[in-house]
């Protein structure tokens, strides 16, 4: 059985989950025998950056209509809101071989499993972190890691408003057109339906993302 805790939390403001992950971070570093979690939830709007010198896909910061929160992970520019499936987990990679390529992979097949399920087929493309439909982006990535214990995590566009996106340069990627579950399908989906989605695929795959630490150990 999987001891990875899955956490809906509802809308939670950026700031209150920011301190959330912190907190679990300092505490798994400490002790090393508590579980992973994954935090499931929704953001208010805001738009986030990574640690770069680099500010340029965020167009200047006076026009943006929502608050901006740079924060410890990589990447450029992103919008976070209402309609959009947020997950943060909080692995320990010193249990899965202390491989971040690994672990970032495993979040991709995830987003990507997620989407098969409601009919969609995702991928990846060459040499851009996150998950897309043909050449639209439905899903974000960006991650932070603290002496190998992971926060941060992924942005799925569920359905909503997609217009805060045009205020930036999505991820640094100049004309990238976001999309989402409700545009691609025409269907609404909720961020609870596809929440459930995601817990059930990744309390099945925690397992291969552990694979390798558990082989080594053997």
């Amino acid at each position: 059985m999987s001891d990875l805790l899955v956490r809906r939390l509802g809308q939670v403001a950026f700031a209150d989950a920011l301190a959330l992950q912190e907190n679990l971070v300092a505490e798994k570093r400490t002790n090393r025998s508590l579980g992973d979690e994954l935090l499931l939830l929704e953001h208010e709007p805001v738009y986030t950056i990574g640690r770069t010198p680099d500010q340029s896909s965020l167009r200047g910061v006076a026009h943006l209509p929502h608050p901006l929160f740079p924060i410890n992970r990589g990447g450029q520019a992103t919008y976070h809101g209402p309609g959009q499936l947020i997950g943060y987990p909080v692995i320990d990679l010193r249990r899965c071989g202390h491989d971040l390529h690994r672990y970032l992979r495993w979040i991709e097949a995830l987003l990507i499993e997620t989407l098969a399920g409601f009919g969609m087929a995702a991928t990846t493309r060459s040499g851009l972190t996150g998950v897309w439909i043909e050449d639209r982006k439905i899903a974000s990535i960006g991650v932070g890691v603290r002496h190998w214990i992971t926060m941060h995590g992924f942005a799925l566009n569920v359905c909503g408003d997609l217009a805060p996106f045009d205020q930036i340069v999505p991820c640094g990627i100049a004309n990238v057109t976001m999309t989402s579950i409700e545009k691609e399908t025409g269907t609404g989906r909720s961020v609870l339906e596809v929440a459930s989605r995601v817990e059930t695929i990744v309390q099945q795959s925690i397992g291969d993302l552990r694979h390798e630490e558990l082989t080594q150990t053997v």
